[in-house]
């Protein structure tokens, strides 16, 4: 059983280390972070002596459409005004400490280091792996596992579009988010003999179970663990996710100008139509918004990440809900 990487706050030390005292490996979030702030956390869970893995998002290329994410910062300026902060300008470019994280992964060593959002280089990875770490690629397609093959990667994490959260595509004009764990699973294992995780829409133990007879060596879940007592989601989005009138998933670009599965709210209704392809810029643009919206307890202006396996997801203990999904 794994842990997903939550980015934006509820992976934590203390989720990570309380999975893996259970049974599975959780993974830290690398990305957002300073890198600082991710050394201090591989500090706190290499000292605990557990398994454990560290994701790290690979930088986009440019821009695709700068005019258009221009034209999304002006539609968004009724939602600044709404909440009272300025919009920055657009950051053209945001490699997120890339080489920090990559260095800083190769020091610490983890068990596993896992990367989204792209191909890392065939160096990056052969240092990774001298270092003892093993290393694992979030692919979405056939197409994308035999790119990352090229790298020469451990494992593949394959990601159905049932996810939460960012989708690992490379292909964000087209993605839908259509397809299951299982379906993605069997398109990366035609293609490759490496073991492959499979991710996506995944609640409950028969969940698990299928994945695993359809050959995955393990199965990725998050969306399940945002409620956990060592999860650090935000009140706002606990609130939300405990709402059952509150359960139908969309994937929308609105909040990052990367297809990203969440709960449906107003700003997935009001902007997911407009909002371009832009991944980081647009998340730039759209971040003090949200953080006024967390702030203000306000969900209708939160990304909301969550797969369509929310309905599953409950307070309790994270050795708990590592339970219910392996018993």
């Amino acid at each position: 059983m794994v842990v997903a990487p939550m980015a934006g706050g509820p992976s934590t030390p203390a989720l990570v280390v309380a999975a893996a005292r259970a049974g599975a490996v959780g993974f830290l979030a690398a990305g957002y972070k300073t890198p600082e702030a991710v050394e201090a956390e591989l500090r706190a869970v290499r000292g605990e002596s557990v398994a454990y893995g560290l994701n790290i998002f690979v930088p986009m290329g440019p821009l695709p459409d700068v005019a258009a994410v221009d034209r999304y910062r002006r539609l968004l300026q009724a939602e600044a005004d709404r909440y009272g902060v300025d919009l920055p300008p657009v950051r053209l470019r945001d490699d997120d400490h890339f080489d920090e994280k990559v260095d800083l992964a190769v020091t610490y060593a983890p068990p596993l280091v896992s990367f989204a959002f792209g191909v890392p280089e065939k160096g990056v990875v052969a240092a990774l792996r001298a270092a003892g770490s093993a290393v694992a690629i979030t692919v979405t397609s056939p197409a994308e596992a035999e790119q990352a093959l090229t790298a020469g990667p451990d494992v593949l994490i394959a990601q159905g579009g049932t996810a939460g959260g960012h989708s690992s595509t490379t292909s964000p004009a087209g993605y839908r988010g259509t397809t299951t764990a299982a379906q993605v699973l069997a398109g990366v294992r035609a293609v490759t003999g490496l073991p492959v995780i499979a991710a996506g829409g995944t609640g409950t133990a028969a969940d698990v179970r299928d994945l695993l007879a359809a050959g995955a060596v393990g199965v990725q879940a998050g969306t399940v663990f945002l409620l956990a007592d060592e999860a650090g989601t935000r009140p706002a989005q606990r609130a939300a996710m405990i709402d059952s009138g509150r359960r139908e998933t969309v994937v929308t670009r609105a909040f990052t100008g990367q297809p990203a599965r969440a709960l449906r709210n107003r700003f997935t209704d009001e902007f997911s139509g407009a909002a371009p392809i832009g991944y980081p810029a647009v998340h730039h643009l759209t971040a003090p918004i949200r953080a006024a919206a967390a702030e203000q307890g306000d969900a209708e202006a939160l990304n909301l990440w969550a797969g369509t396996g929310a309905g599953q997801a409950r307070n309790a203990p994270a050795a708990a809900i590592v339970d219910s999904l392996t018993s």
